[in-house]
């Protein structure tokens, strides 16, 4: 496969968290504003790219029998430079995601993709496949996060600062920044696209 197909394909056909079905759990926490899918998305991307090319790298060095283990003390070694980006230049972000920061070193998406992906190919093509993926991850995020904003609260942040979509007599509906909301949203997307995907649009 090419490295285009590879970075490509988390934009469609793979792209979390439609396709692969994984990562739901900051999917359903921290969309309720565009900016916390696109800060969530993004480092998941870094540390997404990052633990695929050392782990493709060291592939062929790596006990089989311990390669769980060694998968998640890589993408734990990057989630910690996540963090001390975050809390040194981010802050406000740092504590708006909270918590899940460092529940990405147990994201089903990274930790799949080394296993499925990485540990298998070669560098490049692992780097590839945790680009597209981590940027169709942040695509999928920042979307979610736009609409249930935009429906939950009526506003629109850019950076931290908000902009009322609708004016000041719009009644939000506050289910939309709830996680069932986020369910309901993530499902109606889905359903988009295998409508798009099977041509009936």
């Amino acid at each position: 496969m090419s490295l285009w197909n590879d970075f490509s394909k988390g934009f469609w056909n793979d792209i979390p968290p439609f396709r692969l079905v994984l990562g739901l759990c900051p999917t359903l926490a921290v969309t309720t504003e565009a900016v916390g899918g696109l800060a969530m998305g993004l480092a998941t991307t870094f540390v997404l790219t990052c633990s695929n090319t050392l782990i493709s790298s060291l592939r062929k060095i790596i006990p089989r029998k311990v390669r769980l283990a060694s998968y998640i003390v890589v993408i734990a070694s990057f989630v910690v430079v996540v963090e001390l980006l975050m809390q040194a230049y981010f802050y406000r972000l740092f504590l708006f995601l909270g918590i899940f920061i460092n529940l990405i070193v147990v994201n089903c998406i990274i930790l799949g993709r080394a296993e499925a992906f990485a540990s298998k190919r070669p560098i490049l093509n692992s780097m590839a496949d945790g680009l597209g993926i981590g940027l169709g991850f942040t695509i999928s995020l920042t979307v979610l996060g736009t609409i249930r904003e935009i429906l939950g609260a009526g506003t629109l942040s850019l950076g931290f600062a908000k902009i009322s979509v609708f004016g000041p007599d719009f009644i939000p509906f506050s289910f939309m920044v709830r996680p069932p909301g986020a369910f309901v949203c993530l499902g109606l997307l889905l359903g988009l696209m295998n409508i798009i995907s099977r041509g009936r649009i």
